[in-house]
């Protein structure tokens, strides 16, 4: 039976979406993950979910233990991990509580632990493949389930994914949509590198929030901005996941 991991962005942490809960915590040998496994189920289907930045937010983007998230989830069984997250748009079509189904990132951060692999076995390197780092069964659930339930969604989007905490300079956000980038945030890269390494499907549904830094008639991203239409818009994202789960 498939066991599904959430990854709970900010906001969708610890969504009241489960029959049975409980909490578990665990270490692996990377570290304690960000907050303890919620061990539950949704519609019969067993599912853990795991809060990146911690349960209340207290984590910033570059001391998330990712490899210990993925850790955890892989050790708990998970055969698949669906992950939310928030982004800013870096397309004008892509507008304020917007869901993207993400399929390609661009990786922009500097100083993170984003491998399992810190040594070779003699004579066998081991080089992960990324060109399609999106499970694209997972991918297809999420979009269905988007357009059954009419929710405004893009089916697929570039992701670029910054070190953080600090949002982008004007310049920076100009420089990442001429890269081809539609959305950005500080986590997505990190956690899509070390699931594909780890051998776990992964899937990631984002929410725009904020137009970044690159558009003048707009003020500046800033984080209150952010949760405010997160906070109007979270009950579609745990909606969807509730209709997806089982899916899978």
């Amino acid at each position: 039976m498939a066991v599904i991991g959430i990854i709970g962005g900010s906001g969708l942490d610890n969504p009241d979406i489960f029959s049975n809960p409980r909490d578990e915590d665990v270490s692996t040998a990377y570290g304690k993950p960000s907050s303890p496994l919620k061990h539950g189920s949704i519609a019969g289907v067993p599912v853990v979910l795991l809060g990146r930045h911690g349960r209340e937010h207290t984590i910033p983007p570059t001391q998330v233990n990712y490899r210990a998230n993925i850790a955890a989830l892989k050790t708990a069984g998970c055969t698949h991990i669906v992950a939310t997250t928030a982004v800013g748009s870096l397309r004008e079509e892509i507008h304020r509580g917007d869901l993207v189904v993400i399929d390609q990132f661009i990786d922009f951060t500097k100083q993170r632990k984003m491998t399992y692999h810190e040594t070779f076995e003699p004579h066998n390197p081991v080089h992960c493949a990324m060109a399609d780092p999106y499970d694209s069964h997972l991918m297809q659930i999420l979009i269905a389930e988007c357009k059954r339930l009419q929710y405004p969604c893009h089916e697929r989007g570039t992701v670029v994914t910054i070190e953080g905490p600090r949002f982008s300079t004007r310049a920076e956000s100009h420089m990442f949509r001429a890269w081809g980038a539609d959305i950005i945030n500080m986590s997505i890269a990190t956690e899509t590198v070390l699931a594909n390494e780890a051998g776990i499907p992964y899937a990631a549904v984002a929410m725009s929030t904020d137009y970044d830094s690159w558009k003048t008639d707009e003020e500046p991203v800033t984080w209150e901005a952010i949760s405010k239409v997160f906070a109007e818009n979270a009950a579609r994202v745990t909606t969807l996941l509730t209709k997806v789960i089982p899916l899978i």
